[in-house]
């Protein structure tokens, strides 16, 4: 019994130092220094007293070896609690006391020997403080008693004895009390995480579910020795919800990766920061958000007044703005009338809705951790998240708000050089030219007036590649069955073979270009269509309109992620992968086969060190922390410790923490790098491409902003796309294609519209979304995508009178456009420095 309560009572002590392990380093560096420093102060006495030289010399080498822990040999580190629990006897209570007595007493040693009792205070919980007080302060007197010729308690020494009674019981109680209130504070705040957490990913696991459900109830029942198809529209709404699906998983790992991210304090890695454009990411954030319903995604709009470039990273500020989105978007049920704007003016983003407010208390401690406004299932986490994110980019985040009336988030980002904007435009073209030359790339699409203009974004590359073009997707595949290409830019719908359909002959039927990277380019909604195009094989997805810059880096990612990660890094390399969990492990080895790596699975770590002994011949070695029989870091470390010519093997480790304890202890297991669950392709290749690849490690996957997003009628162009536009000089393009087009396309629509054709509304629709979107008509654009996604989703016609209010905003756009090519038709200054469409390009025709 005895020993178990020992046992349980130094438990405590080491629980209370692992988390707090500087404590006991500051006090034996300062026990080290001023134990002999003070020994000094004897000297500036008349009557030295009692010479402790001895033990002040025991004191500060005791200290130093506790100081110099981190030099101590394996062997000994597991002793380093029991020890320091001795040197805290002996240099606080022990030291002190024996001193005191020794020199008979008096008011400096009551003084010191009440500091020594405040700092065992401070260095243990309150059971043992009472027990190294009380060892310290035994072994101080029976050692004075056996030492000292005539032994004598000096009075003032126990007058004084009370108040050293009173302040060991009144700080123990004291720190007793404090203790459970901080217990019951993390206990409180961890609680809270799990029911936020828990009520975070409710909604996307019933979104998963309803999607499962339909797909179960429009499946075939299955009949023997009899094939049955599935129906063009069912498979339709299949597609639709597999799409919802696959969303709401990404919602579901985006609470998790930000809740992570906040609870370990981890800002984001500036080595990681990129050029953004602030109008391409606010309208990937409102594009890629989770909405439960199309309601919610009708109720939030973006408006860019100014786009702007910062520097930061990508994901994290979409973090940031998922979580505005979500406050806002949480009060549309008791607030039916609620909207959202997110509006993007001269380096600084506002996002704005018409809810109830925050109440003014709260305002000045909004961004604290664990600060909640009262919504249900919330910890405060998020805006905390959003605090770290935007000092990481060096700008700031604030709030205002009026009960009743508004709030309003408001983030600043500090301005970027216009010289190293400049710098990073022409880095740009000058890494995809590299990237792109000697490539072949066609451009498949049936608008005329949008095939031009993709290929003048492109004529930048005429330098080193070449382009080549098709009318539709059955002159696309005439071209390819008969010449070799490197991309395939393709529009998704066309009349007669659409992308789809040409994506998917590519890939099933032998010819020249099998394997050709395929690019979707669409205005298709990228939520619907996403999935669907990587299904049939296209390796990525970009939204129309889309920037020059952005085009180009996506291209080069393009070609980039192919070369790099399949072929030469990981193509013919041998990679053993051990997880105990039979879908993590089958994942892993599904990336990696992917990648043309041979893959030797193992379910724990025996069967990791079998497979080394039998054939040690491996490039690379994954594994999980935990893992039954061996785990993953006692494995690494039998490894490391081995003798055998595999001992150096690189080693990733695979976990679903992410904490700065879990990276620290596989680091000093000697493995080379970490990941953290669910594994992403991207990531998975990027880390093994280091450690095994002899070329660059490949690039993380990159995401193009999606298309723009429907915006408050705030004006009808888009001045930042048409000023782009003016500095490549295809202006001329504009007034002379794009207007007169527009307007046989809105002809069209209502012919369609007159005779109830929706096949043929939906198409006519399509191609104005694109070309509206394209050339920077933003009001026209809204309007057109307002009509589209209902119809093409829903299958449901608009509110009567739609047509006419579409007719008029068109007319109107096309007199706004017109009046800015005649104000902007003149060169702007300096146009010729870089900023045109380049050698190759078309030559622009002036309106």
């Amino acid at each position: 019994m005895l020993r178990k309560s020992l046992h349980q009572l130094f438990a405590r002590y080491a629980e209370y130092h692992r988390h707090g392990p500087l404590m006991l380093r500051y006090l034996s560096l300062l026990g080290f220094v001023f134990f002999p420093a003070y020994y000094l102060f004897r000297f500036t006495k008349s009557t030295p007293g009692y010479d402790d030289w001895l033990l002040r010399v025991v004191d500060a080498a005791i200290c130093l070896a506790l100081f110099l822990r981190d030099r101590w040999p394996e062997r000994l580190k597991p002793y380093y609690y029991p020890y320091s629990y001795a040197v805290l006897v002996v240099t606080l209570p022990f030291t002190f006391v024996f001193t005191s007595l020794k020199n008979g007493g008096g008011s400096v040693a009551v003084g010191n020997t009440l500091m020594a009792a405040f700092l065992v205070l401070l260095l243990s919980d309150w059971r043992n403080t009472a027990v190294i007080l009380l060892a310290g302060i035994a072994m101080a007197t029976g050692l004075y008693v056996a030492t000292d010729a005539h032994p004598a308690m000096p009075v003032d020494y126990l007058e004084r004895f009370p108040i050293l009674l009173a302040t060991v019981v009144g700080g123990s109680l004291f720190k007793a009390a404090l203790e459970h209130a901080t217990a019951e504070r993390v206990r409180s705040a961890y609680a809270a995480l799990a029911g936020s957490i828990a009520h975070e990913m409710r909604n996307p696991m019933a979104q998963i579910k309803s999607s499962l459900d339909t797909i179960e109830g429009l499946l075939p029942r299955s009949r023997r020795g009899a094939s049955q198809a599935i129906a063009s529209e069912d498979l339709r709404t299949l597609y639709r919800q597999v799409a919802e699906g696959e969303l709401a998983v990404r919602r579901g790992l985006q609470v998790i990766s930000m809740t992570l991210d906040e609870v370990n304090s981890r800002p984001p890695d500036p080595s990681k920061f990129a050029f953004l454009s602030a109008a391409e990411v606010c309208a990937k954030a409102v594009q890629d958000y989770g909405y439960e319903t199309e309601a919610q995604r009708e109720r939030v709009a973006l408006n860019v007044i100014k786009d702007f470039t910062f520097r930061g990273d990508e994901t994290a500020y979409l973090f940031v703005l998922f979580n505005l989105i979500k406050n806002a978007l949480y009060y549309l049920g008791p607030y039916p009338g609620t909207v959202l704007t997110i509006t993007v003016d001269d380096n600084q983003v506002r996002v704005r809705d018409n809810g109830p407010g925050v109440p003014p208390d709260l305002l000045p401690v909004l961004f604290e951790p664990f600060r909640s406004t009262g919504k249900r299932g919330g910890t405060g986490l998020g805006l905390a998240y959003c605090h770290r994110v935007m000092r990481a980019f060096g700008g700031e985040i604030s709030a205002a708000s009026v009960r009743g009336e508004f709030t309003e988030f408001t983030m600043r980002f500090p301005p970027v050089d216009e010289a190293e904007r400049e710098e990073h435009r022409r880095t740009t073209i000058a890494q995809a030219r590299t990237a792109l030359a000697g490539k072949r790339i066609l451009i498949v699409e049936d608008d005329p007036v949008q095939r031009m203009a993709t290929r003048q974004k492109l004529g930048l590359l005429t330098m080193t590649a070449e382009l080549a073009e098709a009318e539709d997707g059955r002159a696309a595949l005439d071209l390819l069955a008969s010449q070799r290409f490197d991309v395939v830019l393709l529009d998704l719908r066309m009349p007669g073979v659409d992308g789809y359909t040409v994506a998917e002959r590519i890939r099933r039927e032998p010819g020249p270009n099998q394997d050709v990277r395929i690019m979707a380019y669409t205005s298709e909604p990228a939520h619907l269509a996403r999935e669907k195009a990587l299904r049939v094989g296209m390796d990525a997805f970009v939204s129309k309109p889309c920037a020059q810059l952005p085009l180009l880096a996506a291209l080069q990612n393009l070609v980039q992620e192919r070369r790099s990660v399949a072929t030469a890094q990981l193509e013919q390399r041998r990679i053993l992968v051990a997880d105990d969990h039979a879908f993590n492990r089958k994942a892993m080895t599904a990336y990696l086969r992917n990648a043309g790596a041979t893959v030797i699975e193992a379910e724990h770590g025996q069967e990791v060190l079998d497979h080394l002994h039998r054939s040690g011949t491996f490039d690379a070695v994954v594994l999980d922390l935990h893992m039954p029989v061996l785990d993953g870091l006692e494995v690494t470390r039998m490894i490391r410790s081995s003798e055998a010519p595999w001992a150096e093997v690189p080693i990733v480790a695979v976990t679903a923490r992410s904490d700065e304890s879990a990276v620290a202890a596989a680091r000093a297991a000697g493995m080379n790098g970490f990941l953290v669950k669910p594994v992403e392709p991207a990531l998975l290749y990027e880390e093994l491409g280091k450690l095994v690849g002899q070329g660059p490690a490949p690039k993380r996957a990159f995401s193009l902003p999606p298309a723009p997003l429907p915006q408050p009628e705030e004006g009808l162009l888009n001045l930042s796309r048409l000023e782009s536009y003016r500095r490549l000089g295809m202006l001329g393009e504009l007034l002379n294609d794009y207007v007169p087009e527009m307007g046989r396309l809105v002809a069209r629509l209502s012919v369609a519209a007159g005779r109830g054709d929706r096949e043929a509304a939906v198409t006519v629709l399509h191609s104005l979304l694109g070309m509206s979107g394209e050339a920077g008509v933003q009001a026209l654009y809204r309007k057109v995508r307002q009509v589209y996604v209902p119809l093409l989703e829903q299958q449901q016609w608009p509110a009567e009178g739609w047509l006419a209010d579409l007719q008029q905003l068109a007319e109107r756009s096309h007199e706004a456009l017109r009046a800015y090519c005649a104000a902007h038709a003149a060169p702007a200054p300096g146009s010729g420095s870089g900023t045109g469409p380049g050698p190759g390009a078309p030559p622009a025709r002036q309106a």
